[in-house]
């Protein structure tokens, strides 16, 4: 066969054979380049042999490895570099710095290596950096990457990227003999400075105007043969400069970066960009000998636990050290555990330097693609792990405020959840009507922010009930949730009712389908932005076609008393009920079987209010048929042989089960139900609930009592009342006035509370729903 032929045949079998493997890895959940490295390894030498020119194929992956740090260089963002700072600038130069470092000291421990530190500080190289592509992967599927353990790894991964340059420029040094490795490393980076000095020089003066003249051409072959001939041109000039091909993909990328026409180079460049790095990474993988891999495979399992533990460790104090919760630093730590796929750049540039033999290549190489393959699942286990008992009894009680403003008020103020941009025009309006508000917030530079405005704040996560405690959550008026994701506002909306159950809670919905969640959750209103910008829009155009500006509002408001079910797209049962699951394993849930003969057998989740007496959220009903209800509403019945997906604290799931089990009294049909609070100068305070003998006085049932946070359920005569209690009683209005009274409660009176209001005529009782006083 021609040798010109030969390697048209073996590019089209490379690259069907990556289209195979990255199929298989798809279907399997894990990252597509694990299939390309198993294609190649299937068709390379090491495999069934069947590619001949093998040196012309890795030739032509080094397109695929310029074409990515260009990608990457153009990706680059200083904004969002910007909202993270501290944490990424500091802790991820940190983290890379301390993971040279230590590898280092373990190479010269071990023995390792011949030559020290050049070698360990490759191999820490290496090690130091962690996977964009997996990592984001996994944050979107999970809607975190605006959380702040998401923000966190996201600004660590692009101060590593940003690394990746500047490590392969000093590669090359890490050749020379012992001592003149020193001046090696100082001379390239005076090279790299007087080249960075030119590159900004260019990226100012003549980048932007050649990518001007090429899109005025409106040609987008054009714009991309130029796009390409300078990517390529500026990688050969670092070359010839010393450097590598690699960074100079890398700058040319970032003198892009800044430049108008960004947006448009990464969509001309991508698909070369996804073609070149597929032939890249299958080359890799033809360079992957399977059979050795077996043979160690026992030392491969034990660098690995070594990495995710020593980069855990590594990474997780870092974090700490810059403020953050316990909670942000074990998922950034765990996150953040794995070595990155550009790892593999840097370890093929190590290998045709002569920086580590053949067989620690292979381990290398092993051991950074069985990382990427577990990290999915570690990530999809924190959940879980963090729900361990004495775990999430650690991390609450290390949630604290970092710092509490000294004005903040103390009733009937508004508590909102986040300084972004929505939160900053809450705070602004409230301000403006003279309306006290407190901001909560955890990142350190909208805190500035709020200090600079003289708002009243409480520095920590808006999810801690010790931050909500402290923000006066159970002395509120409102609370307006604006978190930017979705985990943080189901938690913050969560335990806020934990504190206040009649609390009025307003919270932006990120996406269309947490609407129903969030109101089956307790949220008195939920506010989808995008939903509501269609309704502005056309609430104009139907105006300006001449309807009566009342029956419009009248029509926009209905459409949000449905929960924009009008405007939402159209799911499938199966889509919802998958939906729910994702969302409710991030929250305490499980299923609860209601037993034969239950009192709530019979019986409307309007006239149960199982969330309102034990402060359980029921999120969906499986029937004995296999019918399942997800997002019951008020009218929705429950049956003998339901099954109950709950979402609450032990103690409120307890709660429930000793109601559903008839261990506890079920209010009457006309019984109203209404949280008090014990004042501080209550006379009742001390006395046990025997003492008080409220059952036998004043016909009243005392339900639970809400205190510190804690749900204590269904409590005994012994039970004595401090200052701050909130009792949920049931009984009838006029004795619960009286209770009211010498309870001395100091709040607003029954009639004006917001959730439950004063019926003042006792022969409505019988025609009125229980859920209609609370409206």
């Amino acid at each position: 066969m021609q040798e010109d032929f030969r390697l048209i045949v073996d590019l089209v079998l490379v690259l069907a054979v990556a289209a195979g493997g990255g199929l298989l890895a798809a279907l399997c959940r894990q990252p597509v380049l694990l299939g390309y490295l198993l294609g190649g390894m299937v068709v390379g030498p090491a495999g069934l042999g069947l590619i001949k020119e093998l040196v012309q194929v890795e030739t032509l992956a080094q397109f695929g490895v310029a074409f990515l740090l260009f990608a990457l260089g153009v990706e680059f963002s200083f904004a969002e570099l910007k909202k993270v700072q501290a944490i990424a600038l500091g802790g991820g130069g940190l983290q890379i710095a301390l993971t040279i470092l230590v590898t280092v000291l373990v190479c010269g421990v071990a023995g390792a290596w011949e030559i020290l530190p050049a070698k360990g500080v490759f191999l820490g190289s290496i090690l130091s950096l962690s996977s964009t592509a997996v990592v984001l992967k996994c944050l979107m599927e999970r809607n975190e990457t605006a959380s702040s353990h998401g923000q966190v790894m996201l600004g660590i991964l692009v101060v590593q990227d940003l690394a990746l340059g500047l490590m392969l420029a000093v590669l090359p040094a890490l050749d020379q003999p012992p001592q003149l490795i020193g001046i090696a490393v100082v001379t390239a980076l005076l090279r790299i400075g007087l080249f960075a000095a030119g590159a900004v020089a260019a990226g100012i003066w003549l980048i932007p105007p050649l990518l001007r003249l090429l899109a005025r051409t409106e040609s987008k072959e054009l714009f991309l043969l130029g796009v390409v001939a300078l990517c390529l041109g500026i990688a050969l000039l670092t070359e010839h400069l010393g450097l590598s091909i690699e960074m100079g993909a890398f700058v040319a990328g970032l003198m892009i970066s800044e430049v108008e026409y960004a947006d448009q180079t990464l969509t001309y460049v991508e698909p070369l960009r996804d073609i070149f790095a597929t032939l890249f990474f299958a080359a890799i993988g033809m360079l992957i000998d399977p059979v050795f891999l077996w043979q160690n495979l026992e030392l491969i399992l034990g660098l690995v636990a070594l990495v995710f533990v020593g980069k855990f460790a590594i990474v997780m104090p870092l974090v700490m050290l810059f403020r953050y919760p316990l909670k942000t630093a074990l998922i950034a730590g765990l996150g953040l555990a794995q070595i990155g796929e550009f790892s593999f750049v840097l370890a093929s540039e190590g290998r045709s330097l002569g920086l580590v033999s053949r067989p620690v290549y292979l381990l290398i190489l092993g051991t950074t693609a069985v990382t990427l393959v577990l990290t999915p699942f570690v990530l999809r286990l924190v959940p879980k792990l963090l729900e361990l008992p004495w775990l999430k009894k650690f991390i609450e009680g290390q949630d604290l405020p970092l710092e509490i403003s000294a004005n903040t008020p103390q009733q009937n103020h508004v508590v909102v959840c986040g300084y972004g941009q929505v939160g900053k025009n809450l705070v602004r309006l409230l301000q403006e009507r003279d309306r006290p508000v407190v901001v909560i917030d955890q990142s350190e530079s909208r805190i500035q922010q709020v200090r600079e405005a003289g708002v009243p704040y409480v520095y920590g996560n808006a999810a801690s009930l010790h931050v909500l405690e402290k923000a006066g959550v159970e002395r509120a008026k409102s609370l307006a949730i604006a978190l930017p994701d979705p985990m943080s506002s189901r938690l913050c909306l969560k335990r806020a009712l934990e504190l206040s159950p009649d609390l009025d809670v307003v919270v932006r919905a990120t996406k269309d389908k947490d609407i129903e969640l969030l109101y089956q959750l307790g949220a008195r209103e939920v506010v989808q932005p995008e939903f509501e910008a269609s309704l502005e829009l056309a609430s104009h155009l139907l105006t300006q076609i001449g309807l009566a500006p009342i029956s419009i509002q009248q029509e926009m408001q209905q459409i949000r008393n449905h929960h924009y079910l009008e405007l939402r797209p159209e799911r499938t049962a199966a889509q919802v009920s998958r939906e729910l699951q994702q969302a409710t394993q991030d929250l305490n849930s499980r299923w609860y079987a209601l037993p034969a003969g239950s009192p709530l057998t019979g019986m409307t989740l309007e006239e149960a209010d199982l969330r309102y007496l034990t402060g359980v959220s029921l999120m969906a009903i499986k029937r004995a048929n296999g019918q399942e209800v997800d997002y019951p509403n008020a009218k929705t019945m429950l049956e003998k042989g339901d099954r109950l997906l709950l979402v609450g604290e032990a103690e409120e799931l307890a709660a429930l089960e000793e109601l559903a089990q008839s261990e506890a009294t079920v209010p009457e049909a006309n019984a109203a139900c209404h949280w008090l609070m014990v004042a501080a100068d209550s006379p009742a305070i001390g006395q046990t609930l025997g003492d008080l003998d409220i059952r036998r006085r004043f016909g009243i049932q005392v339900q639970a009592i809400r205190r510190d946070g804690k749900f204590l359920r269904f409590p005994d005569g012994n039970m004595a009342l401090r200052a701050g209690d909130r009792l949920l009683l049931c009984g009838g209005y006029l004795a619960m006035t009286q209770l009211q009274k010498l309870l001395a409660v100091t709040s607003s009176p029954l009639s004006s509370v917001p959730v439950v209001k004063a019926i003042e005529a006792e022969a409505l009782r019988e025609y009125l729903p229980l859920d209609s006083w609370r409206e």
